[in-house]
């Protein structure tokens, strides 16, 4: 090889090690820009999934006392409903509708 050569690949080593530099540099660059963005999103989604965790949590408190509300609505009728479900009675109840639908 002449000198001339070496010098012309040397020049091209240094030109492609410039070129490789500046495409990392530019790699990370778009990395750290779609990261913050991804960043952002993250938050903003992270934040509505906390306020419709807060609702979910609300509307459960509300079941809950919906539910014990009923309980002491049904309180006087809670044993006609344990009659009612009675094995016998409900053969009775039965019976009576065959004797209805056979007149």
């Amino acid at each position: 090889m002449t000198p001339a050569t070496e010098d012309l690949l040397g020049t091209i080593g240094i030109w492609l090690l410039v070129a490789g530099g500046l495409a990392i540099v530019v790699e990370l660059a778009l990395v750290a820009i779609l990261g913050l963005a991804l960043g952002r999103r993250a938050r903003a989604l992270s934040e509505r999934i906390e306020s419709e965790r807060s609702q979910i949590r609300a509307d459960v408190e509300r079941l809950r006392q919906a539910i014990q509300e009923m309980k002491v609505l049904w309180r006087p009728y809670r044993r006609v409903l344990r009659w009612l479900r009675h094995p016998l009675v409900i053969a009775l109840l039965g019976s009576y509708r065959r004797r209805m639908a056979a007149r």
